[in-house]
């Protein structure tokens, strides 16, 4: 039952990321310095990998959210909800943010990727806690 959960949750950060660069998906290219051109390559399709990484990734997030969360107890909605935002904000964001200095990345980037993760954990952590 628990990997239910673990790929409900998966799957509402992965949605939620698909919308989120959908509506931010200019704005993201300008800032990671890409074009269309550079997405879709020279053959004009765009690769699924990054699509299946994606996927994956947010599925070993997402288990090791329940992972902890079973650990500390927390069970009600509102607490997951609030472990999910502190988890994405003062967890990933910040690795997110180091990573992005180091590589001279734009700020805008950062604040991108890192509002993706910050929701997109807040999410994990209520839909971990409402099954």
């Amino acid at each position: 039952m628990e990997i239910i959960n673990v790929l409900a949750a998966a799957a509402s950060a992965y949605v939620f990321g698909a919308i989120w660069y959908s509506f931010w998906g200019k704005t993201w290219m300008q800032a990671a310095e890409i074009s269309l051109e550079d997405i879709k390559g020279p053959d004009g399709k765009q690769s699924p990998m990054p699509f299946i990484i994606s996927a994956i990734c947010v599925i070993i997030v997402a288990g090791m959210m329940r992972h902890l969360f079973a650990m500390a107890g927390i069970e009600e909605a509102g607490k997951g909800l609030l472990t999910g935002f502190g988890i994405g904000l003062f967890i990933v964001s910040p690795w997110i943010a180091t990573n992005y200095a180091y590589g001279m990345r734009r700020r805008n980037l950062t604040l991108l990727d890192g509002g993706y993760a910050t929701i997109g954990c807040t999410l994990m952590g209520l839909v971990l806690t409402l099954f």
